[in-house]
C-alpha cells in the first residue's frame, strides 16, 4: 500500500520531503508533482523501479526515461552540452521542458536509447520538486504519470493514489497537477528536433 504525503505546493514540509526521500533512498518508487504532470520517479541505480515504471506504463526498450535534475550545474555532469547549445538550454531552465542530449559515462548503460546512446533531462519549477532534488543530492529518475490505458496524464493525487496503490510507494499530493507533458527536444542531431509540443514555449526554440 503506498503511503500519501500530503504536502505544500510552495512551502514543502521538510519533514515530509525527509520522509518521502528516505523511501527513494531505500528503492522505492514515487509519484511526486511537477510543472507540467505528475511524474514516477525512483533513484538512478534502482533497477527493480526502471523495471516497475516499463510495467506500469508499459513502455518498450526505446522509451526515453527523462533525469530530473536540481540545476543546470547536475543536468551537466550527465550530458553532453556543446557551447553552441549551453545558452538556449540555460535559457529555458528550469521550466517545462525535455532535452535529448548524449548522454556522459554517469548514466547506467540501461537507460540510454538502445541506439543512440542518448537520455532525456529537464529541471523542473516546481517547489515540491526541487526540494525533494535538493535533499536527495542526485536526480530522479522519471517518466510522465501516463497509463496506457488514459488520453491524458492522471492530474489528481488522490486519484493516483487509488489507482496505483499496490504499484507505487509513495504518492506526493501538493494539489491538482497539470495534465499537459513537458515540450520535448531533441537536440542529440545536426538540428533540433522537436519530439512533442507540450507545455513549454516553443518560441525560444523555432
Amino acid at each position: 500500500m503506498a503511503r500519501y504525503f500530503d504536502v505544500h505546493p510552495d512551502n514543502p514540509q521538510a519533514r515530509a520531503v525527509r520522509q518521502v526521500v528516505d523511501l527513494i533512498r531505500a528503492d522505492g518508487l514515487i509519484v511526486y508533482p511537477t510543472d507540467s504532470c505528475f511524474a514516477l520517479g525512483c533513484r538512478l541505480g534502482n533497477k527493480d523501479g526502471i523495471d516497475r515504471i516499463r510495467e506500469i506504463r508499459r513502455l518498450d526498450s526505446g522509451h526515453h526515461f527523462t533525469l530530473v535534475c536540481k540545476d543546470f550545474a547536475q543536468l551537466g555532469q550527465f550530458v553532453q552540452v556543446s557551447n553552441a547549445l549551453f545558452r538556449s538550454i540555460k535559457a529555458a531552465t528550469p521550466g517545462s521542458y525535455t532535452f535529448i542530449l548524449p548522454a556522459t559515462k554517469e548514466v547506467p548503460r540501461r537507460l540510454l536509447h538502445p541506439r543512440k546512446k542518448t537520455v532525456g533531462v529537464r529541471i523542473p519549477d516546481h517547489a515540491v520538486a526541487q526540494a525533494l532534488l535538493a535533499e536527495l543530492g542526485e536526480p530522479l529518475l522519471s517518466s510522465t504519470l501516463l497509463l496506457p490505458d488514459d488520453a491524458e496524464p492522471m492530474t489528481q493525487g488522490w486519484d493516483i493514489k487509488e489507482r496505483l496503490d499496490h504499484a507505487v510507494d509513495a504518492v506526493i499530493d501538493s494539489g491538482e497537477c497539470g495534465a499537459v507533458p513537458t515540450t520535448v527536444i531533441d537536440f542529440s542531431q545536426d538540428e533540433p528536433e522537436i519530439v512533442r509540443r507540450g507545455a513549454g514555449d516553443l518560441s525560444l526554440f523555432e
